[in-house]
């Protein structure tokens, strides 16, 4: 009887919300993962620990900015597909950091892709590209088309990775390929992400009477999503036989503002408790953006139909439990 040859799969950035999530959805659908972390630091394997998924994945330290340790990670697995999420991802940090933001964010892409076309060419490759690529947009939805005008330089970072990715595809005839996903939470969110800080500050604070939520611009809008369903879409982009490149979104934007008085509402939380500071606005920012993700739904298959206050219910049933646990410990 012939057996089906597992998948590998490389995950960079794996210690991310996302990577963790996603390493989960590969696992049931029986792939080989490889991890792959700047250092094997306990923290980076904490989201995974969380999912008890852990232990079912190597992991591998690899400089993404050496090219010659990527070329011989490639040489010791060869694997099938590649996820890059790894990146400095905070916007306000790529303004206080916006050599190392720029730096890290092109040149670990580019040698990536060198190091397919050199070793493996038929390897299949997912860049985790960004809404934020878009910026300053006139026409909305966004669709993969619509001219981009990044205003940080975390998103000048993901529009040349973005257009490095494409080229590779085209020049070289890679298959590579960019998900541009929009704004996208879950209990596992770094604690610097506004929702997150939000959901944790709110629940941990409920009786604190001398708590006070500070946030920056909380008029603008944005597209939000939940993180376990957008993986999929990430597995679905590198399942079809020509690669592509894919918005995926939620179709509709809310405004920050209405999460916090949806949050405060759900906690019994005066509006009283929510402070404006100005040492959160950053220079320059998005005021509304939201996607058409009808392409990745009518070409993926792929399957969306979560209302933002949905996703908001689940989030803050698992961080009122999580901060149960830790009080009981």
């Amino acid at each position: 009887m012939n057996k089906t040859k597992l998948k590998t799969a490389f995950i960079t950035g794996i210690s991310g919300q996302d990577g963790a999530y996603l390493s989960k959805l590969l696992l049931e659908k029986n792939y080989r993962i490889v991890g792959i972390t700047r250092n094997n630091h306990a923290e980076n394997l904490e989201k995974l620990k969380q999912l008890h998924i852990a232990d079912s994945i190597i992991m591998e330290e690899c400089d993404l900015l050496d090219i010659s340790s990527v070329i011989s990670l490639i040489n010791k697995y060869m694997p099938d597909e590649i996820y890059n999420l790894a990146a400095q991802s905070s916007v306000g940090l790529s303004f206080k950091q916006p050599i190392g933001t720029i730096n890290f964010n092109i040149v670990s892409v580019l040698n990536l892709l060198e190091a397919i076309r050199i070793i493996k060419a038929d390897i299949r490759l997912y860049q985790a590209s960004s809404s934020e690529m878009y910026g300053k947009v006139t026409e909305l939805p966004v669709t993969i088309n619509t001219p981009m005008h990044p205003l940080s330089p975390y998103a000048i970072s993901k529009a040349s990775a973005h257009w490095i990715v494409v080229n590779y595809r085209e020049s070289y005839g890679l298959y590579a390929c960019n998900g541009v996903l929009f704004n996208h939470e879950s209990f596992l969110r770094s604690n610097g992400f506004f929702v997150k800080k939000v959901l944790q500050e709110t629940v941990r604070n409920q009786n604190n009477s001398d708590w006070v939520l500070k946030v920056g611009s909380i008029d603008i809008k944005r597209d939000f999503g939940y993180s376990p369903n957008y993986v999929e879409a990430m597995w679905l982009m590198l399942q079809v036989e020509n690669a592509d490149d894919f918005i995926i979104c939620s179709g509709k934007s809310i405004t920050l503002r209405s999460i916090i008085e949806y949050v405060f509402a759900k906690l019994n939380i005066s509006i009283d408790k929510l402070v404006i500071d100005d040492n959160f606005i950053r220079p320059t920012d998005i005021e509304d953006i939201y996607g058409d993700n009808s392409p990745a739904k009518d070409k993926l298959g792929w399957k969306y139909e979560l209302d933002f206050f949905q996703v908001l219910d689940i989030l803050i049933e698992e961080e009122i439990a999580s901060f149960l646990k830790e009080s009981h410990e």
